[in-house]
């Protein structure tokens, strides 16, 4: 079975967030294994330090052999049917794939330069709690699509 892994800094503090990610964690369960690793955020530090200290935690943390997407602002855009055709190529040539979400700040260069792609929902920015949330939605969205479920229309 595919593995999943999200790596996130910070916990998710807003409920209805909380709520959200739990639904879709629970209709992920019949695709995949899907885990989250949650690191701690930096505080009282200058903004580029707080993304450098950052950057290192989440570096230590990629999982090797797999295949790594960086999720900013800046990234590429891709449609829903894009996505599920890229995770499904994706899962043909790696046992797990990492999705990586950065703190309040963003994401530094040093991870974005480690991904195999920098991967963007929208040119709008999202706080880092909410993105969360929109990106179990479009995994569980890109499974539907990938096993012809009706979901996405």
């Amino acid at each position: 079975m595919l593995e999943i892994q999200v790596i996130q800094i910070g916990k998710t503090k807003a409920d209805f967030i909380k709520n959200a990610e739990n639904e879709y964690q629970k209709r992920l369960q019949g695709y995949l294994k899907l885990t989250t690793v949650t690191l701690k955020e930096k505080k009282d530090l200058p903004k580029s330090e707080i993304i450098n200290k950052e950057a290192e935690l989440i570096l230590e943390s990629l999982p090797k052999n797999s295949f790594i997407i960086v999720l900013s602002e800046d990234g590429k855009i891709y449609d829903p049917i894009k996505f599920a055709n890229l995770l499904t190529s994706s899962m043909q040539n790696y046992s797990k794939i990492c999705f990586v979400i950065g703190g309040t700040y963003g994401i530094s260069e040093k991870v974005k330069s480690s991904a195999n792609l920098v991967l963007s929902f929208s040119r709008f920015t999202f706080t880092h709690e909410i993105i969360r949330m929109l990106l179990l939605e479009q995994i569980y969205r890109a499974f539907t699509i990938i096993n012809n479920k009706k979901y996405h229309y």
